[in-house]
């Protein structure tokens, strides 16, 4: 329990259900009204977490994994995105949720999306990821800079960004200077060796804010039947992915605080203190004099 001034961060490491928006919303309202009963203040979901990550696109599946992503993708606003915010307003929580978002105009095209909700039951914004990775170009079309944005939330000031967007220095700088508090990292997997590893904690570190890394889990059960040899074939070229967790909390300095368990299912939570981030800026403010 936080203390007078105190807020609680929280990462949901689970999986959605893959390429299904309907079953994953549930799922993400469900863990949304389990982080209200755990007076969790901000709840933090993985990359394109709904409806999944597109693990086909490495593979030669690729055609029709693409259409089933279409199909199963979120537009903004829809009945989805209100089941969301219903939910973070039941729940009293704010929510940042990775979302595959579906062009309202073309609908032949998907972003990278982290969608913010407050616990007001509103959408306060969006930002879709600047420069889509390698083959994720073939999923995702690039984003822009109108939602490099930070929000004023009653505890803290609140921003986000998606897996190897860490890697680009301007990106962050600009959220820094806008003076962050509490910062998504929002990742689809982990790595066993790699820069992940170090990226959420140096922007923490940089920012002099808290991190919550935040990721998707995709073991074989995490799958239906249909997706198992695509999901073999993605470990296979995919070398050194680990998709058994990777969900934790940073704290100012970049020391990890909280950490949720490899392999399970859980909402990992920990304290944060803006006395810590004052004091953090105190020693190094990136954006300021």
């Amino acid at each position: 329990m936080a203390t007078a001034g105190e807020f609680i961060l929280g990462a949901a490491q689970a999986a959605p259900v893959y390429f299904d928006r309907e079953a994953s919303t549930d799922k993400a309202c469900e863990l949304i009204r389990e982080a209200g009963i755990m007076n969790v203040d901000l709840l933090a979901f993985g990359e394109t977490w709904l409806p999944g990550y597109p693990f086909f696109h490495v593979t030669s599946h690729l055609p029709e994994g693409r259409v089933r992503y279409l199909e199963n993708a979120v537009e903004i606003p829809s009945t989805t995105t209100q089941r969301l915010c219903n939910a973070a307003h039941e729940a009293e929580t704010d929510v940042v949720i990775g979302v595959a978002e579906l062009d309202p105009h073309t609908k032949g095209s998907t972003y990278c999306t982290l969608l913010f909700i407050g616990r007001e039951g509103k959408i306060l914004g969006r930002h879709r990821k600047l420069k889509p990775s390698f083959s994720e170009r073939q999923v995702w079309g690039e984003g822009d800079g109108a939602g490099l944005v930070v929000y004023n939330r009653p505890y803290a000031k609140i921003s986000g960004l998606n897996c190897w967007e860490h890697r680009m220095l301007l990106p962050g700088y600009t959220l820094m200077a806008l003076g962050t508090q509490v910062h998504v990292a929002a990742w689809p997997f982990s790595r066993n060796a790699g820069p992940k590893q170090l990226m959420s904690r140096a922007f923490a570190a940089q920012g002099a804010c808290y991190a919550i890394e935040t990721c998707a889990l995709l073991r074989p059960e995490d799958v239906t039947e249909e997706f198992r040899e695509i999901l073999k074939a993605f470990n296979e070229i995919s070398e050194g992915v680990n998709t058994e967790g990777c969900a934790k909390i940073i704290d100012p300095t970049g020391g990890v605080v909280a950490e949720a368990p490899i392999g399970e299912e859980s909402i990992v939570t920990a304290s944060a203190s803006p006395e810590k981030v004052r004091s953090a800026k105190g020693f190094l403010d990136v954006g300021g004099h």
